[in-house]
C-alpha cells in the first residue's frame, strides 16, 4: 500500500518544511501514487528513519539473566518489535563474538547466525549484523570469515577486551561478572583468560585475515574503544575508517582530520555523561567531533538524543537528527536511506515532539507501527491495527 502523510512537518535537504511526504513503490515519492492511503500528521514531525550502528540491546532478550537463556527466534523477535517501536528501522546488531562462553560464544554465534534469515524475512526493521570480533578469539576466526564471505556480517568492529579483562583479574567483583555471564566458577574462568593471553602473538595475523576478508567483500570496518593515535593509525592501515568510542578526545580529533566518522553512544547524551567517566558526546558533537551516535545499549536513546541535543540550542533538529540517520547510513555505505529524498527507501518516523515520541513508523513505504491511539489519524477503528506489522504483513483495511 502506498501512503501519503498530510499536515506535518517534514525534514528534507537540511530544514523543517510544512508539507506532504508521499510513499509509493516502497519509496520516497515525488509525487502522491494514485488511491494512496492518507495518513494525518498534523502536529506531528515527519522525520527519517533512525539509523543504527551499534546496538547490543538484543543480548538482554537472549539472556534476560545471567545463565538464563532464550530461544533465539523468540529473542530476535522480541527485539525486532522493540527496534521498530523505537523508530529504528535500520538496526545493526553488535553481536560480539568472543572467547568467553555463554552469551558471546561460537555456539551463541552460530545460533545467531541461523536464525536471522528467518527474523530478517519477518521483521520491518532492516536487521544487520555488526560482527565486534575480539581479537584473541582465535579458535572462532574460521566462523567470522565464512560469516563475512556468505553475507552475513555487514559491518566488521575490532574488539580488543582481553586486556582489560586480564589487568580485572585480580579483583573478585570484576571476575564473578566475567564469570557469571560466561556461566563459569571464577577460578575456572581466570585460567581460561590466561590461557587465551598465551596465544596472543598470533592475534595480528588473524586481524590482517579479517580485514582483507572484510576488504574482499566490500563490507566497512570500525575500531572500537581506540585509546591512542597509534591504534587509530592501526585500524586505519586495516582499512577500519570508522572510530567507535574513542577513549581520548585527540584520537576523535585526529579521526576527523582524516575525514572518517566517529562514533559514540546516544546513552551518553541522554544521561550527560558516559557511564564509564569518559568524555561527554554531547558538546563534541555540537562541535562537530562526533558525527554519529550508536543506541549502544538502549534503544529508545537514539531518538532521545536528538531532541536533547536540539534542546541544548547548539544544533537545530535537523543537524541533530543527521547524527542518528542520514550520518551513520553514509558511514555504513548506505546511500539508499537516512534522507527524505525521491527514490529512497521509505523509512520514516513520525514524532510528537511533545513527548518526544514515534507516533507511527513506515519501513520500506509499509505502515510497520503505530502509536495506541494514533488510527485515528486515517480515520479507521484502532482494533484494525496491530502495534507491530511485519515487513510482508499487516496492512490496513477500509
Amino acid at each position: 500500500m502506498d501512503w501519503t502523510i498530510l499536515g506535518g512537518t517534514v525534514l528534507r535537504d537540511g530544514a523543517m518544511v510544512p508539507g506532504a511526504l508521499a510513499l509509493a513503490g516502497g519509496r520516497v515519492a515525488a509525487e502522491p501514487a494514485p488511491a494512496a492511503a492518507r495518513f494525518d500528521a498534523s502536529g506531528l514531525l515527519v522525520l527519517p528513519g533512525i539509523v543504527d550502528i551499534h546496538g547490543d540491546a538484543h543480548e538482554r532478550q537472549l539472556q534476560p539473566r545471567p545463565g538464563v537463556d532464550l530461544p533465539v527466534p523468540l529473542a530476535l523477535r522480541d527485539s525486532a518489535a522493540q527496534l521498530i517501536a523505537c523508530g529504528i528501522t535500520t538496526a545493526y546488531l553488535g553481536v560480539t563474538l568472543s572467547w568467553e562462553p555463554g552469551l558471546r560464544s561460537l555456539d551463541a554465534w552460530r545460533a545467531l547466525k541461523a536464525a536471522l534469515p528467518a527474523a530478517r524475512a519477518q521483521a520491518a526493521t532492516d536487521l544487520r549484523v555488526h560482527l565486534r570480533f575480539e581479537a584473541d578469539n582465535l579458535d572462532a576466526l574460521d566462523d567470522a570469515l565464512e560469516g563475512i564471505a556468505d553475507g552475513s556480517v555487514h559491518l566488521l568492529g575490532f574488539n580488543d577486551h582481553t586486556p582489560a579483562i586480564l589487568r580485572k583479574l585480580g579483583d573478585p567483583v570484576q571476575v564473578a561478572k566475567y564469570a557469571g555471564r560466561a556461566g563459569m566458577k571464577a577460578e575456572a574462568f581466570r585460567a581460561l583468560a590466561e590461557a587465551v593471553a598465551a596465544r596472543r602473538h598470533e592475534v595480528p595475523a588473524a586481524r590482517e585475515r579479517l580485514a582483507a576478508a572484510a576488504r574482499r567483500a566490500g563490507i566497512p570496518m570500525l575500531s572500537h574503544d581506540d585509546a591512542t593515535l597509534e591504534d587509530r593509525a592501526h585500524y586505519r592501515a586495516h582499512g577500519a575508517t570508522i572510530c567507535e568510542f574513542p577513549m581520548a578526545e585527540e584520537v576523535a580529533l585526529a579521526a576527523r582530520a582524516a575525514g572518517e566518522p566517529v562514533v559514540m553512544g546516544a546513552p551518553n547524551v541522554v544521561r550527560g555523561g558516559s557511564h564509564l567517566g569518559w568524555a561527554a558526546a554531547a558538546p563534541l558533537a555540537e562541535r562537530g567531533v562526533v558525527t554519529v551516535l550508536a543506541s549502544d545499549y538502549v534503544w529508545p536513546a537514539m531518538l532521545e538524543a536528538a531532541f536533547a541535543l536540539a534542546r541544548r540550542g547548539v544544533l537545530d533538529l535537523p543537524r541533530a537528527w543527521a547524527l542518528v540517520s542520514a550520518n551513520p547510513a553514509a558511514a555504513c555505505g548506505l546511500a539508499d536511506r537516512g534522507r527524505l529524498e525521491p527514490g529512497l527507501r521509505g523509512d520514516v518516523v513520525v514524532v510528537d515532539a511533545a513527548v518526544p515520541a514515534p507516533v507511527a513508523v513506515f519501513a520500506q513505504g509499509r505502515l510497520a507501527w503505530l502509536a495506541p491511539g494514533a488510527a485515528a489519524r486515517m480515520g479507521l477503528q484502532a482494533e484494525g491495527f496491530g502495534r507491530v506489522a511485519p515487513r510482508v504483513g499487516l496492512e490496513p483495511t477500509t
